[in-house]
């Protein structure tokens, strides 16, 4: 699609659990598909209520066509017995996490793919291909990808228009296991709609979480026979964040490395890396890493066997990372992991067979020790370096940083066969 000076947020009929078919609204929500631990994960969100979100954003069957096709019906299904119904006209949805001190507000809507969207992390074809066959066959938006952009900071435009709507009762309220309560409204006034598309129609945004999803919606456009600008096809499910009025968290995600064991994984460093055993404690292991100075990684290969590589020979680093690229990217963690450990030392094929990437550093430690390999714990990089490489174009080394909170998955879905 031709690109467009500004963002376009559109409002949808939103596709939301009827309350009185599920036993509750968190237990049908996910954390998003890929964070989602499989299989353990998975089947623990299934037993918790039949109608989990789950069972439409990681379906299991015997074939890749097996299994979107068993979405596809899945969701029919649900909207056939009204466990899933559709809002009474169209809205953008103001969207609440709070957790403590952490408060996040955004915008939920239908984002035209015209709009100036900045990546900053490459995809895996294989993943796009599986959720776009996955979407294509269930004709829907499972679950909101998470951007941001930096507006005035003050309580005017969208901003404006979110802090007057949470004012009002909301349209569902609930907690999830990790603490966070959610909260959803339905903004509809001509007036509000008006004010929210003024504001963006100068703005910008960042890819903060969902990289896949959002190449996912445009390949669909693409590839989708007839679909033009104003077809379902030209928009994708978002939520659209202001960082300069709600910060977001920055953490890292982890590499788990399942055919390398941590006894190949430290002698085949050879000199790249210092190494140095860390206490058999998680918590003590990533305070040390924190406290490294320079590019540093944490190795795990179970739960008590932690070690500390940091001090990378230099000749190395100028040998295996790229000199083209700004001195911002060739100094990142995730750039020297890939560039020079796994690359140039250990030779691990890139490929998901190859590399998982958790979230959570206790299960990356868990599902390492399982498989007899080994976790690579990293730090996260910070949303200016993220973004002002965005901004020249520069693209991250894949799942460099998780930005947070992220949507909960299954308070709404959109579709597109309307």
């Amino acid at each position: 699609m031709t690109s467009t000076d500004g963002l376009r947020l559109l409002p949808f009929r939103g596709l939301r659990y009827a309350p009185d078919r599920v036993s509750s609204l968190t237990a049908v929500t996910s954390p998003p598909y890929d964070v989602v631990v499989r299989p353990d994960g998975v089947r623990y969100l299934e037993t918790a209520d039949p109608y989990n979100i789950v069972r439409l954003i990681l379906p299991h069957a015997a074939d890749p066509s097996a299994r979107h096709r068993q979405a596809a019906d899945t969701l029919a299904r649900w909207r056939a017995d009204g466990v899933l119904t559709p809002d009474p006209q169209p809205a953008l949805y103001v969207y609440e996490q709070r957790a403590g001190d952490v408060l996040q507000r955004g915008l939920i809507g239908a984002l035209r793919l015209d709009g100036p969207v900045l990546p900053h992390e490459d995809v895996i074809p294989e993943v796009v291909d599986d959720r776009a066959q996955l979407m294509r066959a269930a004709a829907a938006n499972f679950e909101p990808l998470l951007l941001s952009y930096r507006g005035r900071g003050t309580a005017t435009g969208a901003t404006a228009v979110i802090e007057r709507t949470v004012r009002r009762p909301p349209l569902l309220a609930t907690t999830t296991e990790d603490g966070f309560a959610h909260r959803l409204w339905a903004v509809t006034a001509p007036a509000d709609l008006a004010a929210v598309d003024a504001d963006l129609a100068g703005r910008q945004a960042l890819i903060a979480d969902g990289h896949h999803r959002w190449a996912t919606y445009q390949r669909l456009y693409e590839q989708t026979p007839g679909a033009t600008p104003a077809s379902p096809w030209a928009c994708g499910l978002v939520l659209l964040v202001d960082t300069a009025r709600y910060p977001l968290q920055v953490r890292a995600i982890h590499r788990v490395l399942p055919h390398l064991t941590p006894e190949a994984a430290l002698t085949g460093l050879g000199g790249a890396f210092r190494a140095r055993p860390l206490p058999a404690d998680l918590t003590a292991a990533l305070a040390a890493l924190d406290d490294a100075a320079g590019n540093a990684f944490v190795l795990a290969g179970g739960p008590d066997t932690f070690h500390l590589l940091d001090r990378p020979d230099p000749e190395l680093l100028a040998r295996t990372v790229r000199g083209d690229r700004p001195e911002s990217w060739r100094g990142l963690d995730a750039t020297v992991l890939h560039s020079v450990l796994l690359d140039a030392v250990w030779r691990v094929p890139d490929r998901p067979s190859d590399i998982s990437y958790l979230h959570d550093a206790r299960a990356a430690v868990a599902q390492a020790a399982r498989h007899g390999g080994t976790a690579v714990l990293m730090r996260a990089a910070s949303e200016d370096t993220v973004r002002q490489l965005a901004l020249e174009g520069v693209m991250m080394p894949r799942k460099s940083t998780s930005f947070g909170p992220k949507p909960a998955s299954g308070l709404i879905l959109r579709t597109l066969d309307a």
